[in-house]
């Protein structure tokens, strides 16, 4: 049996989880809240005090761990796969090689607790996994090139769990996969490959908070308005775009309470939202040729049956939808790790 310790920093929240084997048998989530977080002015500044939460956890508990296993964040370029934890990802992550995120902490948290045990340190399918075949990285113009930053753990763990659920082995499958959270990733995924997906963080469909693609000629008149200085920009298309600028809320869960209830504005912009997405489904579904088993719906929005069913409703032309609610990143992670100390899946070096 392997028992495996699991870390998953968010923005505002440290997960951390003991699996044995496939059973996660131990899962805590601590919340950080805006007063604990607000001296730190910069995501590494909290690296000290994420530590000490994940240490005072992890003494009772990681004593039987054979390694530990983290989310990975914005690093590298880097296929799929499960990767050990070196000094160069360490200095890549430290440097926000592609961004600055918290789960740009997960690989460093991972390598001080199993350093201190003497285990090895893993990450999974970190955010900047880039599986892209060559016209996808084409933006429109030679400055600028498409990158490959998804929800890459939960879009390949999503893929298993369709080919299963489908009887068809994933290297001869082909799916879009739309991640439905804070962010939204959709993506063509073929034999288990993400060949291309929008950026979340700049691209694709409006989302609880970030806005998605934005009209171009309109934004660069805002960009030169005055208004605002780039730290407010960078906010408004992350953090107070999608519904909190529409609705004044980031949580699904509330706006669907409020059109239930009757609420015009709420009952258009969630419409809104899901016809975005099913507009970049049926985009995606165009890179596979039409070729698609499944179309599935996964993350946190997945489990919202009223915005589920209007994306269905546009798609199911497309192919079979399938919805797979939530984003089990945790137990995606033990089963990743599992797999590479299994000898079922190679483990690779950064």
């Amino acid at each position: 049996m392997h028992s495996v310790l699991i870390i998953n920093p968010g923005s505002t929240s440290t997960k951390v989880a003991i699996a044995e084997n496939e059973r996660l048998v131990k899962c805590e989530t601590f919340r950080h809240s805006t007063e604990q977080l607000q001296p730190f002015s910069h995501v590494w500044e909290q690296f000290r005090f994420r530590l000490e939460t994940c240490k005072k956890w992890t003494a009772e508990h990681v004593h039987m761990c054979s390694a530990v296993v983290a989310i990975g964040g914005l690093l590298r370029p880097l296929h799929g796969g499960v990767y050990r934890v070196n000094q160069k990802m360490l200095e890549d992550a430290r440097s926000n090689f592609q961004g600055e995120h918290a789960s740009n902490l997960g690989c460093a948290l991972a390598f001080e607790i199993a350093t201190s045990y003497n285990i090895p340190a893993f990450v999974v399918d970190p955010v900047s996994v880039d599986e892209f075949e060559p016209l996808a990285y084409y933006s429109g113009h030679a400055c600028i090139k498409r990158r490959s930053l998804s929800h890459a753990l939960n879009i390949h763990a999503a893929a298993r769990r369709a080919s299963e659920q489908l009887n068809i082995p994933l290297s001869q499958s082909s799916f879009v996969i739309a991640h439905l959270g804070g962010g939204i990733s959709i993506a063509p995924v073929r034999k288990g490959k993400i060949i291309d997906v929008n950026d979340a963080s700049s691209d694709g469909p409006f989302s609880p908070e970030r806005t998605g693609g934005l009209p171009l000629q309109p934004f660069i008149s805002l960009l030169y308005s005055q208004q605002f200085s780039e730290a407010e920009v960078r906010q408004l298309v992350m953090g107070k775009g999608g519904l909190v600028s529409y609705l004044g809320t980031n949580s699904v869960v509330e706006a669907v309470q409020r059109a239930r209830a009757g609420d015009a504005t709420a009952i258009e912009a969630l419409q809104a939202m899901a016809y975005q997405i099913a507009k970049e489904i049926g985009a995606m579904a165009t890179v596979l040729n039409g070729n698609v088993n499944a179309i599935v719906l996964t993350g946190g929005i997945a489990t919202s049956e009223l915005v589920t069913v209007w994306i269905e409703e546009r798609v199911k032309f497309v192919a079979p939808v399938i919805i797979l609610p939530g984003e089990d990143e945790m137990q995606a992670l033990a089963l990743g790790v599992l797999r590479a100390l299994r000898g079922e899946e190679k483990i690779l070096e950064y």
